[in-house]
């Protein structure tokens, strides 16, 4: 059975160096609601002339999913452009660890001027 957690979660994004044209910059992101807990990871992003941006990025939660600890990691993938935004967020198969030992799910993002939310798809 798939269920369903929602919440908000705080982000922040940290550059650093990189040469190959691209940015590069840390994750750090505090997850409240029915997923609690830290994501860190890494994002490569990439603006392409005529406006088109690409980024992907790896995230590592740790923390608890609806009460259960454990740990999982997360595969981003993103592109916008001016008439649309693309978005794949997923959980790793075989990354959880824990309670979630056995989680798959998929995770979709809000966004607006003052706040992230998630609605995270999963099972255990």
């Amino acid at each position: 059975m798939t269920l369903k957690a929602t919440g908000q979660f705080a982000v922040n994004i940290l550059p650093q160096q990189d040469a190959i044209g691209a940015g590069r910059m840390v994750i750090e992101k505090d997850y409240e609601g029915e997923l609690q807990g830290t994501g860190k990871g890494q994002m490569l992003s990439k603006q392409i002339d005529g406006g088109t941006s690409v980024y992907c990025a790896i995230e590592e939660f740790e923390g608890k999913l609806d009460g259960k600890s454990g740990g999982f990691t997360l595969l981003h993938q993103g592109k916008m452009t001016s008439e649309a935004r693309e978005l794949s967020i997923s959980v790793i198969e075989g990354s959880g660890s824990g309670e979630l030992s056995s989680l798959a799910g998929s995770m979709q993002i809000n966004q607006d001027e003052n706040s992230h939310t998630y609605i995270f798809e999963y099972t255990l």
